[in-house]
């Protein structure tokens, strides 16, 4: 990789950063960033060592590989700003949710390279999932380059269908907030049993997390995993039971299939 630009350095880029240096990719030096909020440069050069660019063309000039990591109303903008004739044999990376690979080809020219991936928010702990598709175009070394990059802070999927992207943001993109709200009402059926709430947001999240690692590290389906806990007239039973009773498996079910709607929806 010949030098790494960030257009945008919010909570995702500083992420992505993190996992980059982390994982010894580059050196501190050979990443770019550049964002409008004052003193959001500063913050990150100063943590992280990296260089400022203070403008596009700048940011242009010092890598071969571009992240957008902007939000998607600002894209417009931000691609008319940038000079057609730094796009050359460049490697543009978009984090941006609904944008699609032809609406940066379209804006940048045919001569740059474009990958679309939708990262998570656990990637501000080393521990994000990636959905990524590659438009044509994009060289086997660029494919490598951003595998490694989204790998360096969490698990990577790549996909041969670009509406794949949608189903990613229902799904792992949303789904953060899913389980957060999931470890939530754990707590709150502990905290109603008796515990206190700091025990059990502790142990609800903990749970949550180790059960995750064994669907993960295990290779076995889930559904075999919940058969292993579940004890014939136990208190798991009695459990799983009650989530069926409050439909519990069809409101996740709809949970992803809305929200894949409503990327959709924002997409078009």
């Amino acid at each position: 990789m010949k030098g790494l630009g960030f257009i945008g350095a919010g909570n995702m880029a500083e992420a992505m950063i993190r996992g980059i240096l982390g994982a010894k990719l580059l050196p501190p030096g050979e990443i770019s960033v550049m964002d409008v909020r004052p003193g959001r440069v500063e913050e990150l050069c100063g943590r992280f060592g990296v260089a400022g660019s203070p403008t596009l063309t700048h940011l242009l000039r010092a890598g071969d590989t571009i992240v957008f990591a902007v939000k998607p109303q600002a894209l417009p903008e931000v691609l008319r700003e940038i000079p057609r004739e730094e796009t050359r044999g460049k490697f543009f990376i978009s984090i941006a949710a609904g944008a699609k690979t032809r609406f940066f080809l379209d804006a940048l020219g045919e001569d740059g390279s474009v990958a679309r991936a939708m990262p998570n928010t656990p990637a501000q702990v080393g521990m994000g999932s990636t959905g990524i598709f590659f438009a044509a175009g994009v060289t086997d070394e660029q494919k490598s380059m951003a595998r490694g990059i989204f790998s360096s802070f969490g698990s990577v999927a790549e996909f041969a269908r670009e509406e794949m992207l949608d189903i990613v943001t229902a799904l792992s993109g949303s789904g953060p907030a899913y389980v957060f709200l999931f470890i939530e009402a754990l707590a709150d059926g502990a905290v109603r049993s008796g515990m206190g709430r700091d025990e059990a947001i502790l142990l609800a999240s903990s749970t949550v997390e180790g059960a995750a690692r064994m669907v993960r590290e295990s290779g076995r389906h889930p559904g075999q995993l919940k058969d292993m806990v579940t004890s014939p007239g136990g208190t798991t039973a009695a459990g799983i039971a009650a989530l069926e009773r409050g439909a519990f498996r069809g409101a996740v079910i709809d949970a992803v299939f809305a929200a894949w709607q409503r990327c959709r929806e924002l997409s078009a």
